[in-house]
């Protein structure tokens, strides 16, 4: 692993493919950041947790309003990385760099991100929608069974619609925020690079996907409190998968 301080490197704006075992690699410097501050980076995490879920609290706008802001604030715990990385030193107050560099376009990239979820809810609805109210009629004409049955596997098709057609806005936007907040990119050009980026390096996508899975699940364990650190861990293999694929 590069010690810290990490040297800049020119971008070129095309991605390279990164070998199997990078997933690790990445893993292993998010870790690294972390544990360069744990006391900073928890404070980072628990103001973005209250962000997000304090935007929850409003039915439906809250939910579209913390897609909206989540490639600003994205862009602000990378820039806290980077600075960690260059100065050696970052502050909480990094975490609001998105609204002071490159503000517009990233907005309008979590426009983009918005409508993505927007129109995979109204498909999976469209499709999934009748197994659900046949779920309900067969529980109301007195078929509880059945009618469990039939709800159960309209919301497994639901869950796995919504990761088949999710999984494609995820790549798009995985490597966007990076793209737009250091490289000025537009956000429809970023979205086309980091699809680009993560179709020409599935394999380690993929083995960084389930490796997430299995951390997220153990996390999730402690009421949650995992998220503190897997959080700032995350943005820090999020910035060296940036760093790797595009900049290496």
């Amino acid at each position: 692993m590069e010690p810290f301080p990490l040297s800049p490197t020119a971008f070129s704006g095309e991605p390279r493919t990164a070998p199997p075992d990078a997933a690790f690699q990445w893993l292993r410097h998010g870790w690294a950041v972390f544990t360069a501050n744990p006391g900073l980076w928890l404070a980072m995490a628990v103001v973005l947790l209250v962000i997000f879920f304090g935007l929850q609290i409003v039915p439906m706008i809250g939910t579209l309003a913390a897609n909206l802001l989540m490639p600003v604030l994205t862009a602000g715990m990378l820039f806290a990385v980077q600075r960690l990385g260059n100065e050696g030193v970052f502050e909480i107050g990094d975490l609001f760099a998105g609204f002071r560099q490159n503000t517009a376009p990233l907005i309008m990239l979590g426009v983009f991100y918005m409508l993505g979820w927007l129109i995979i809810a109204l498909i999976v609805m469209v499709l999934v929608g009748g197994s659900m109210a046949g779920g309900m009629m067969f529980g109301a004409s007195g078929q509880p069974a059945m009618g469990a049955g039939v709800s159960l596997g309209g919301i497994f098709l639901a869950s796995l619609l919504t990761l088949l057609l999710g999984a494609p806005l995820l790549m798009a936007i995985w490597f966007a925020p990076a793209l737009v907040f250091f490289n000025g990119m537009a956000p429809l050009a970023a979205m086309q690079a980091s699809m680009s980026a993560s179709l020409k390096n599935w394999l380690v996508m993929l083995i960084f996907g389930l490796i997430l899975l299995v951390l997220c699940f153990f996390a999730a364990l402690p009421m949650g409190l995992g998220f503190l650190v897997l959080l700032p861990v995350l943005y820090g293999a999020l910035y060296a998968s940036y760093k790797d694929i595009f900049l290496a």
